[in-house]
C-alpha cells in the first residue's frame, strides 16, 4: 500500500494543475476514482475485473472538448507516474471495454489536440 501512495500523490498534484488549465468539469480525482480499478490489469498483476465499468462511466462523463482533454491529461500523467504500466494494455482498454475514445492512452499523446 505504501508503494502506491507516491504515484497517487503525483497523480493528484498533476490533477490540480491540469484541471485548472483545462477548465473542465472532470477532475483528475474523478478520473483516478474511475480508473484506479484498472491498475492491476494494466500492470499485469490482475484481471480486468471492474475496469470497464470505470472506463465506460468516465467516457460517458467526458462530453465536452475540455472534459476529454482533461481526462486525456490525467490518463497521460497516470501512465507516466505509475511504474510498470503495460502501454499496449492501456491503449487497448477502450476497445476491450467497448467504448470509442478519440485518442490512444499513452505517455506520448498530445492532449491539446483531443477534440
Amino acid at each position: 500500500m505504501a508503494g502506491i501512495m507516491k504515484p497517487v500523490s503525483t497523480i493528484l498534484m498533476s490533477a490540480v494543475l491540469i484541471a485548472a488549465v483545462a477548465e473542465a468539469e472532470i477532475s483528475c480525482g474523478t478520473v483516478l476514482n474511475h480508473i484506479s480499478v484498472c491498475i492491476p490489469y494494466v500492470t499485469n498483476k490482475g484481471p480486468i475485473g471492474k475496469c470497464c465499468d470505470g472506463v465506460k462511466t468516465l467516457n460517458e462523463a467526458a462530453k465536452t472538448t475540455p472534459d476529454r482533454q482533461a481526462v486525456c491529461g490525467c490518463l497521460k500523467n497516470m501512465a507516466t507516474a505509475y511504474p510498470g504500466i503495460d502501454y499496449d494494455k492501456t491503449a487497448g482498454l477502450p476497445k476491450e471495454c467497448g467504448v470509442d475514445v478519440p485518442y490512444i492512452i499513452s505517455p506520448d499523446i498530445d492532449c491539446s489536440k483531443v477534440k
